[in-house]
C-alpha cells in the first residue's frame, strides 16, 4: 500500500474527503517526526511505539574495493509493534 492508497482508505473509512485525509496523515507524520527530533517517543497503545535509537560509530568495508571505511555515529528512527498489533498480524491467515 502506498500513500495514495492509504489516503483513499482513510477517506473512505472516516467519511472524509481525500484532501482532509491527506492533511490528517501529513499532520500525523509531521508530528511523529517533530517529536522524535526532540528525542521523545510516540506511543500508540495497541499499535506500537516510535522512538529514536543511537547507532555508535563503527568500521565497515567498501564492497567494491574491500577498503575499511569509518561509519559515523548517528540517530535512527525505530518502531516497535505493540502486543495487540503483533498478535493480529501473527494470527492473520490468507
Amino acid at each position: 500500500m502506498n500513500k495514495a492508497e492509504l489516503i483513499d482508505k482513510i477517506a473512505k473509512d472516516a467519511g472524509l474527503t481525500k484532501v482532509q485525509a491527506n492533511d490528517a496523515l501529513d499532520s500525523f507524520t509531521n508530528t511523529v517526526v517533530a517529536t522524535l527530533k526532540k528525542g521523545d517517543r510516540v506511543t500508540l497503545v495497541g499499535f506500537g511505539t516510535f522512538s529514536v535509537s543511537q547507532r555508535s560509530a563503527r568500521n565497515g568495508r567498501n564492497p567494491q574495493t574491500g577498503a575499511v571505511i569509518k561509519i559515523k555515529a548517528r540517530k535512527v528512527p525505530k518502531f516497535k509493534a505493540g502486543k495487540d498489533f503483533a498478535t493480529k498480524i501473527a494470527n492473520k491467515r490468507k
